[in-house]
């Protein structure tokens, strides 16, 4: 799986570049040799010496504004480099979580699914057992004024005393649907990390928009449950969007990732307890548009230009790579041939405006008929 832009052919030339200012530094000297030796060795008048000074200054000067030229190409060849190499090493982390999410998330999917299996055992045979557990009750009722001196009939009452059977009759019930609904949480955020982890292969296919989103909120969902309630509205008869599934999940689970964030910069106890995130999905055009929206600390004028900038962050040493926003762009523009910008108000908050073609450059491709 490659989540980034392969390396450019100019990445890949760098040694060219290096071999060709070497040559140039060469041809220069041996001008200059020759130049020399042929004013030492001749009758050459100082107008024709002057001449060729000025011709080998002429070339000198060239030849510098050529290397001048091949340097700043290198040093974009070499910043390119570097942010292929981070944006590489970034898909390969990423393979690597999502092949080992994809395997813990089959693991805890087998027990989970006998857990709940049995806890759902448990609560119908509970109800069975309370239903005898009545008729018996009944029964000693009956027997109680037959069998009143009975010691076996005062070990049933004062057995059934010590057991606070109203109590339990109220609480086991309950009990048992808690924890079939947290079972069955567990198995929802089990298939949305299968879900989430699978690869697309780098080819595009037609998929609900709707299922990435919720998919993603479900996955990153410790990131924002203790800070923000999220919201999702969703236009309905959305069409299916061609697209890497696993990258524009990426994208949206970054964004998340940051509106948490934002918002958690904002909180203060008995003033703001919790934020809110929206997440919005309709068609604009020819264009599938998602929008993410937080009532965050929002984004200063004066740093807006460069959010999706690779490496740049606001975040304290250790706490951003940078990488977040600029994975968005690329996903959006550089793999979907998309749009994508920023509304924010410093203060406010901020809405990340996605526009994705929905017609996909590999119209042709059987994985997006």
């Amino acid at each position: 799986m490659s989540a980034f832009p392969e390396a450019s052919p100019t990445s890949l030339s760098l040694a060219d570049y290096e071999r060709k200012l070497i040559a140039r530094d060469k041809t220069i000297d041996v001008l200059k040799r020759r130049i020399a030796q042929e004013a030492r060795h001749s009758h050459a008048t100082p107008f024709a010496i002057l001449e060729q000074n000025v011709g080998l200054e002429k070339v000198v000067a060239r030849k510098t504004m050529e290397l001048e030229n091949e340097r700043h190409e290198l040093e974009k060849a070499l910043a390119e480099l570097r942010i292929t190499q981070t944006q590489l090493l970034q898909a390969q982390k990423m393979e690597s979580i999502g092949q080992l999410a994809a395997g813990i998330a089959h693991e805890i999917n087998t027990p989970t699914q006998y857990v709940s299996d049995n806890v759902g055992f448990v609560k119908s045979a509970n109800a069975t057992l309370l239903t005898l557990l009545d008729a018996a009750l009944a029964l000693a009722d009956v027997a109680r004024g037959k069998l009143a001196d009975e010691p076996a009939m005062a070990e049933f009452d004062a057995t059934l005393k010590r057991t606070k059977l109203d109590f339990l009759r109220r609480q086991i019930p309950g009990a048992l649907d808690e924890s079939l609904e947290g079972l069955g949480h567990i198995a929802r955020i089990v298939a949305a990390m299968k879900e989430f982890s699978h690869p697309s292969q780098n080819v595009k296919e037609r998929v609900d928009i709707r299922e990435i989103i919720n998919t993603t909120v479900t996955v990153a969902r410790n990131e924002w449950k203790y800070v923000a309630d999220l919201e999702t509205h969703f236009s309905d008869d959305l069409p299916q969007l061609p697209c890497l599934r696993d990258m524009v999940g990426q994208a949206i689970l970054n964004l998340v990732v940051n509106a948490a964030h934002a918002i958690a910069d904002t909180l203060k106890e008995g003033i703001k307890e919790k934020g809110r995130i929206t997440i919005s999905a309709q068609q604009n055009g020819d264009y599938l548009e998602i929008r993410v929206n937080d009532d965050g600390s929002g984004i200063p004028a004066a740093i807006r230009d460069r959010i999706f900038d690779p490496f740049f962050t606001t975040k304290a040493v250790g706490k951003g790579t940078g990488q977040g926003l600029a994975i968005v762009y690329s996903t959006v523009v550089d793999k979907h041939d998309g749009q994508i910008r920023c509304e924010s108000q410093e203060g406010v908050g901020s809405t990340f405006i996605l526009q994705f073609p929905l017609r996909s450059s590999k119209e042709d491709d059987p994985a997006c008929k």
